[in-house]
């Protein structure tokens, strides 16, 4: 009946089966490129992530927070089985484990790098290992005194491109490889899980002495050889592109590719719809002879800097298996004791506690991997939305799976499984036609036998600051409570009124369902089907996890949030719903929305509408001519009221309350012209063409205004010679929508540079991906410039920020010869470049932008 009886993962008892694979490889690649596991030449997949407690940055913070690492590993490793991923790569911080010399040594980090690999094999999770980083350990925060080799080497130049420290790497290679984790027992070399090794990490230096490349890449695997190792030796080949044949001629058997299509450290959440930035992944040199013998990983991906991104992870699964990819691995979790602050690597944010929509387009992603056949193209996007068992939804920020058996989703969805009574699997946040919930954490329900179910709900995350500003351990960007929430769960295996029972320590529930209804709190749960009788407890093991397992952050909620933008501009004489989202650890006993306008005063209850959203309707009579609204929002918690968005005690009526800064909506009428973007505004969220590049603002003629610059030193067709900025205006302008399909021109507020008329390209941006844009001339002189919405057209958008590798698409075009729907733009993005005549090539070409109106 049981999948495993009281035998946790024993690596005792099988290590006299591993004994027997000493010096063999677990894995080996084919002719045909293809990595295939040696016990039965089926074809390697794996998928999962990067992490890392044992070094670095991680290591610190974590003694800084004083969190022992070993409990730490614990943690995150079981929420990696949660979710399913199989996966894992990280390059190795050389620097903390050896000493001047190449020698391995044998300390904390080592104890806990040995340890980490130890809880990963236990859920026999698989394994990519970069040994060398040849880098400091410090990002973000400065390193810390290391006696490693690589800073006697000037780092990676002195490494790759000076036979003199060629030796000190093959010293440090053999040792690493040949050392036996004290955990398991057995030596890197030989542990099945551990499928390939990559030598190092982003070798970025060999352009300084290519004639050495090929030599270097031998001398290091002939390293790794020396020691019986036979595993697939793996080297980076999305760097240098230009040295490929120099790559292939190497005795590697695969090459490893990174993906961050959405770029870098952008310091904001970056909205809009970026399903064409990964429709596809291509590789340049896909038909070299000599690339084709080789297997193919990435040992670092993701869709950075966006938070809506839990349907991102899914698609770009199926571009990594349609390029002929079996092992992948995003970068980087962040561990779940740092996770409130985001610190390790801000620009990515993926934690089963504090992402729970990220954390289950991981888990999707997962089963894409797995399930879509190597090299298997869905077509082009928008077609490739929908594959195989799969949906992906921009506007809805939602990923699916649905199959008889497995129901899996990254947020609401209405879709209805085919057969619910043969479902053993179900996951997910949010609500779905399966199971009720308004808590914002993720929950599984797994079937153990049939009318036994273990249910996992984990607690509350709610990001209260834009996660990806710059971090600092000293502030959160997301909260985490432990609210009590009702439940719905519609499995006919279940029935109405079946049984819940605490697993997790500490947790004695028992309570049957009313109607299939009842109330959750976090932790591991056992349901049982009325008149079922289960031998199951909570020691035993399923698959790879302990039935009564629970991980999770305690609350660290001590403040009221109200999380509110104000919607800008509304019609007048039009009422209007004002949402808010409330957090905090106790439902509070009143919410109003205050009004102030003029000498009107009006004060609205706010009605909780599911779990922590409030709306209150603005009456039209309050709205009903052109002009300000001032508004407060005041809640009652404990007999005290407290008002936002200043955040302090009293209510706006009282005599004494004395804040002046409160939330505004301009009040328009239809006919007013509706602001797309606005340099000085908006200037903080403007994305930018890369992390290098920064913006410049002038000062406008208009007083206290600013101008942004577009511009390029020298204009040609080369993307690297063209320049664009991109502004994201769909929540400020939401309320307008309707306004806006009336409106004749695009109006500029800018000025050219360079002392002479200077072209730029307009476009809009739709939800579907479309791009509708035209060009217009500007004039030295600072002025408004104006472009017919009706000369509008279908054109091919930069993707910016521009992704790494450097070789991916520049370029993205749907065509449709319709006009834009200008309620469905999102985005205004300004290039300097695109469709501008050859005829101005050659020169310094720029704007300065202002204001783009529709009007």
């Amino acid at each position: 009946m049981k999948n495993v009886r009281k035998a946790f993962f024993s690596i005792v008892v099988c290590h006299f089966m591993i004994a027997g694979l000493a010096g063999q490889a677990s894995t080996y690649v084919d002719e045909g490129g293809i990595m295939r596991w040696t016990r039965n030449s089926e074809e390697v997949s794996a998928f999962g992530v990067n992490y890392i407690v044992a070094m670095a940055h991680s290591f610190r913070s974590h003694e800084y927070l004083g969190i022992p690492h070993e409990r730490a590993i614990d943690a995150d490793v079981y929420h990696f089985a949660r979710m399913g991923l199989d996966g894992y790569r990280i390059h190795v911080w050389d620097t903390e484990i050896s000493d001047s010399a190449g020698n391995l040594v044998f300390n904390k980090h080592l104890q806990l790098w040995d340890y980490l690999l130890y809880r990963l094999k236990e859920r026999d999770i698989k394994m990519l290992l970069t040994p060398m980083c040849l880098a400091p350990n410090g990002y973000p925060d400065p390193s810390t005194p290391t006696a490693g080799f690589n800073q006697y080497m000037r780092g990676q130049r002195g490494a790759l491109t000076d036979t003199g420290n060629f030796h000190i790497q093959e010293l440090y290679l053999s040792q690493f490889v040949s050392h036996v984790n004290p955990y398991t027992g057995i030596a890197y070399k030989d542990e099945p899980n551990i499928i390939a090794f990559e030598i190092n990490n982003e070798p970025v230096a060999h352009g300084g002495r290519p004639d050495l490349t090929t030599t270097y890449i031998n001398t290091m695997a002939e390293a790794i050889r020396g020691t019986g190792c036979e595993k697939p030796i793996f080297y980076n080949m999305s760097h240098n592109i230009d040295q490929i044949d120099n790559f292939c001629a190497a005795a590697v058997q695969g090459g490893t590719f990174q993906w961050y299509p959405t770029g870098l450290v952008a310091n904001h959440d970056q909205k809009g719809n970026f399903l064409p930035n990964v429709d596809i992944y291509p590789i340049p040199f896909e038909g070299n002879p000599l690339f084709k013998n080789k297997a193919r990983a990435s040992y670092e991906f993701s869709p950075a800097d966006v938070g809506a991104s839990s349907h991102l992870y899914p698609a770009m699964a199926r571009s990594f298996r349609e390029a002929g990819f079996q092992f992948a691995a995003q970068f980087a979790y962040d561990p779940m004791y740092m996770a409130y602050a985001n610190t390790d690597y801000q620009t990515h944010y993926l934690s089963l506690p504090y992402a729970p929509g990220k954390a289950m387009g991981m888990m999707i992603a997962c089963e894409v991997f797995h399930r879509l056949p190597l090299g298997k193209s869905y077509g082009r996007y928008p077609e490739n939305n929908t594959f195989d068992v799969f949906r992906l939804s921009y506007e809805d920020d939602l990923a699916e799976m649905v199959t008889n058996e497995k129901f899996l989703y990254t947020n609401h969805t209405g879709t209805v499984p085919p057969e619910p009574s043969k479902l053993i699997q179900v996951a997910g946040t949010g609500s779905s036609s399966i199971v009720t919930y308004e808590g914002t954490g993720v929950y599984f329900l797994d079937r153990l036998d049939p009318g036994v179910w273990r249910l996992e709900v984990m607690p509350d995350a709610i990001w209260v600051r834009d996660p990806f500003e710059p971090a600092s351990l000293q502030k959160k960007v997301s909260v985490i409570l432990w609210k009590e929430w009702p439940m719905t769960i519609q499995l006919p295996d279940l029935g109405s009124d079946f049984s819940i029972e605490g697993l997790n320590d500490g947790n004695d529930t028992e309570m049957i369902a009313a109607e299939r209804t009842f109330r959750i709190r976090p932790g591991s749960y056992l349901l049982t089907r009325k008149n079922i009788n289960t031998g199951w407890d909570r020691e035993d093991t399923w698959k790879n996890i302990m039935l009564k397992e629970f991980y999770a952050p305690e609350t660290n909620c001590d403040k009221t949030f109200v999380l509110h933008e104000p919607p800008g501009e509304i019609d007048a004489g039009s009422a209007y719903i004002l949402k808010t989202r409330i957090v905090t650890a106790r439902d509070p006993e009143a919410v109003e929305l205050v009004l102030l306008r003029g000498r009107q005063r009006k004060s609205i209850p706010m009605e909780r509408i599911a779990g922590f959203e409030y709306v209150a309707g603005i009456p039209a009579e309050f709205v009903s001519s052109p002009g300000n609204v001032d508004y407060y929002i005041s809640i009652i918690e404990n007999g005290i009221c407290r008002t936002f968005p200043a955040d302090m005690d009293g209510h706006p009526f009282d005599w004494d309350f004395y804040d002046r800064d409160p939330w505004k909506i301009r009040v328009v009428e239809p006919t007013y012209p509706v602001c797309l973007f606005d340099a000085e505004a908006d200037g903080m969220k403007i994305t930018r063409m890369a992390r290098q590049t920064m913006l410049e603002f002038v000062p406008a003629m208009q007083s206290g205004k600013l101008l942004v610059k577009v511009e390029v030193d020298q204009l040609n067709d080369d993307p690297e010679h063209h320049y664009s900025i991109r502004s994201y205006f769909s929540d400020r302008v939401e309320a307008r929508k309707n306004d806006m399909g009336s409106k004749k021109e695009l109006a500029v507020y800018g000025q050219s540079l360079n002392g002479r008329p200077c072209k730029c390209q307009l476009t809009l941006l739709m939800k579907d991906g479309t791009a509708y844009g035209g060009v217009l001339t500007l004039e030295p002189e600072e002025g408004l410039y104006r472009f017919p919405v009706k000369d509008l057209q279908t054109v091919r958008r930069a993707l910016i920020p521009r992704g790494y590798p450097v070789f991916l698409p520049y370029w993205f075009e749907m065509r449709k010869p319709s006009k834009p729907d200008l309620a469905k733009a999102e985005s205004i993005q300004i290039s300097v470049g695109p469709d501008i005549p050859e005829a101005e090539y050659g020169e310094p070409h720029g704007v300065a932008i202002g204001r783009v109106l529709l009007q």
